[in-house]
């Protein structure tokens, strides 16, 4: 009995381990867009991950979503430049800027994207109520006017898929045409961003961030 008992512990630990060993080949399996060596980039690849690491972007080519982009190399550059553009040279502060990233993050669910983006709202002068808020789906109370128009405007394009007469006047009172362009500039590419995170099953950033709730549809 002895005998046959430790052989039944020996099977059972030997399944145990089996069974860890496939999940973890699984994981593996699982990686999208999985981080590539230095050694492995192409020229191209080199040159654009070169690129992005000088200031002011200081990014990784393994990070998200830079590890998708570089799959690409003929389009990352061109990504790379818009994103420049819409991160530091619009008309737009960061506080709005910042405010419109969040509100497309929360639109597409996009984990990392908001990890990523909301200590930046916040740095930029955002009330971390009105991002707190930005989460749970509602509309935000005490927003300022430019804060209300651009959340308007946003959620207009995400929900409504029309903005009224009543919802482009407050925005063009507030941000002009060309500041118009640049939040519909900064959403477009923030919903490339997103959907590219959500293809390669990019979880939240291990930044301390509560990740966002999922709403019901």
């Amino acid at each position: 009995m002895r005998k046959r008992f430790g052989a039944g512990i020996f099977s059972a630990w030997s399944l145990v381990l089996l069974a860890f060993s496939v999940q973890a080949a699984r994981a593996e399996d699982a990686v999208r867009f999985a981080p590539l060596k230095a050694e492995e980039l192409s020229p191209p690849q080199k040159a654009w991950a070169d690129m992005i690491s000088a200031p002011p972007r200081n990014a990784k080519f393994t990070a998200p979503p830079y590890r998708a982009y570089i799959r690409n190399p003929d389009l990352a550059p061109k990504l790379s430049n818009l994103s420049e553009y819409l991160r530091w040279n619009t008309s737009l502060p960061a506080r709005l800027s910042e405010m419109a990233i969040l509100i497309t993050a929360r639109h597409w669910t996009a984990q990392y994207e908001w990890s990523a983006h909301y200590p930046l709202a916040l740095k930029g002068g955002l009330d971390p109520k009105i991002a707190d808020t930005i989460a749970k789906g509602a509309r935000p109370e005490g927003m300022k006017d430019d804060e209300a128009a651009l959340y308007d405007l946003g959620i207009a394009l995400y929900r409504d898929r029309k903005v009224s007469d009543a919802v482009y006047k407050a925005a063009q009172e507030k941000f002009g045409e060309r500041g118009i362009m640049d939040i519909i500039g900064i959403m477009g590419y923030y919903d490339l961003v997103s959907m590219t995170l959500i293809t390669m099953q990019a979880g939240a950033a291990n930044n301390g961030v509560a990740p966002l709730p999922v709403l019901e549809k």
